[in-house]
């Protein structure tokens, strides 16, 4: 197989599946066989792609142009690269964690809920190796058209008005705002096309890049930069699956990825540093990190909780981005990664806990790590991951965030992080202390009621897919070598 027609296979194997799923929908064990081997399937050309651009190959395809400058292509370069494997990788661990989450809450529509799934995954590869503004867009948009049937999966009156807001906030955000600069692009650089150093490199200057990076920042709302963040928490409605791969495998990742993508490819890492808006869309992004932060240490539902840390710890991506330094960028593409792992643990966890125990509130889970260890330990591990302590992953996306700012000369910034951190460790780690140290309340005992049966651990495959994520957790920490050799290509000197 050549790259090229990996690429494309990379879009066409989960559409494949979503089709296969829904054919097979009567069969519960070969739906969810099919959706195990699409992922699996993948997750091997993502890989076999890896390789070559490991290396230096910068494979490409074409589909299709419209007119001259106007097409549908592909190009494979590392920030992309980073986003698919840890896409392509967690959509096997979710897929997996999804088959005991789905039967064990006796979820309703699980043919549809595959099925979305694997067009979510096929848009999110699109996203990831597009090789000029229009396809971005298209993928960014099949994306949110994709997990619109997730978010409005129970078919409550609260999950379809969640679907509204959903729908509303991300594409009125995406036409008003980021289709208006794709134009305004496209018209000043004469393409589309992304370039090394940037397409509008010496095309526009001064207001006008001012401008349209603000429009960029903001109509990409899947970034979830306050005031556009409210979709989100309201988005938790959704089965816990459809949280991860809202917050760590798909939806908010596109969202700051595009923002990096264009930061590097459409701009350039001077003209951004150069804009007169850059410097307070830092502090747009920084006052994001620490309300978002502040507002998660009021929610008492734990989805809740985890929901505001994710739009905080979107905002360190987007702050690398805004910095515009080669160490920022460097820490936003790791942390981006690096979150995906912990933050995905966090949200397993809490599926774990509501499937095993009917327990959704922090209030409720005093002495939940007697009856659910393994469960209470991964939210431990995947809460230090997301603080950034050694030895988890989550350490060097922030520490190179830190590096970015004083390269930067913000040293502000080092101390939003720090901040930050500590407001981590407030509203994350209370929670496993709690569970091993308090003593029960009676409901993290089944409310010693003689008709419900007694609290242990989720069903087997949720802790298959807890387990894995939490190991990467750690990997990421021990082997962040290849990630950094991997972004060298895009913005290490």
């Amino acid at each position: 197989m050549n790259p090229a027609t990996a690429i494309l296979a990379c879009i066409a194997v989960p559409v494949v599946g979503a089709l296969l799923v829904t054919l097979t929908g009567r069969w519960p064990n070969v739906r969810e066989s099919v959706t195990l081997l699409s992922a699996a399937t993948l997750f091997a050309l993502v890989l076999f792609l890896f390789r070559g651009v490991a290396a230096g190959a910068r494979p490409e395809a074409l589909v299709a142009e419209m007119m001259p400058g106007l097409s549908i292509a592909f190009a494979v370069e590392p920030l992309g690269m980073l986003f698919a494997l840890v896409a392509s990788f967690l959509w096997i661990v979710t897929s997996i964690y999804s088959i005991g989450y789905m039967r064990g809450h006796h979820e309703i529509n699980q043919t549809r809920f595959y099925a979305c799934f694997a067009l979510a995954l096929g848009s999110t590869m699109g996203v990831a190796f597009a090789g000029n503004l229009l396809t971005l867009f298209v993928f960014y948009e099949a994306l949110t058209l994709s997990t619109y049937p997730l978010v409005i999966h129970s078919g409550t009156d609260e999950a379809r008005r969640a679907g509204r807001l959903y729908l509303g906030m991300l594409l009125g955000t995406s036409i008003a705002f980021q289709l208006v600069a794709i134009i305004w692009t496209g018209w000043l650089a004469g393409t589309l096309t992304f370039t090394p150093g940037g397409i509008l490199s010496g095309k526009a200057s001064g207001a006008t890049v001012a401008i349209l990076l603000v429009l960029y920042v903001f109509g990409i709302a899947k970034a979830a930069v306050m005031p556009f963040h409210r979709w989100l928490p309201a988005a938790m409605v959704a089965p816990t699956p459809v949280s991860a791969l809202l917050h760590a495998v798909a939806v908010v990742k596109a969202g700051v990825f595009a923002v990096l993508k264009i930061t590097v490819y459409v701009f350039g890492l001077d003209a951004v540093r150069e804009a007169a808006s850059s410097e307070w869309l830092q502090y747009a992004a920084a006052a994001t990190i620490v309300i978002a932060s502040l507002v998660a240490l009021t929610k008492d539902n734990l989805k809740a909780r985890l929901a505001y840390s994710t739009v905080s710890q979107l905002s360190y991506i987007v702050l690398g981005a805004m910095l515009a330094t080669t160490w920022g960028v460097v820490g936003g593409a790791i942390h981006l990664a690096a979150h995906a792992f912990g933050k995905i643990t966090l949200f397993y966890c809490a599926g774990a806990i509501a499937v095993a125990s009917h327990k959704t509130e922090v209030s409720q889970l005093r002495g939940i790590g007697r009856v659910m260890p393994l469960t209470t330990f991964a939210f431990f591990v995947g809460s230090l991951s997301v603080i950034g302590l050694p030895p988890l992953g989550g350490l060097w996306g922030k520490w190179f965030l830190a590096l970015g700012a004083l390269e930067a000369d913000q040293a502000i910034m080092v101390a939003v992080l720090m901040a930050s951190s500590l407001l981590n460790v407030a509203y994350l780690m209370p929670i496993p202390i709690r569970g091993f140290f308090a003593r029960a309340d009676g409901s993290a005992e089944g409310d010693k009621d003689p008709d419900r049966p007694p609290i242990a651990e989720a069903p087997i495959p949720c802790l298959v897919a807890i387990s894995v994520s939490t190991l990467g957790c750690v990997a990421l920490f021990f082997y962040a070598g290849p990630m950094f050799d991997l972004l060298r290509g895009a913005v290490v000197p």
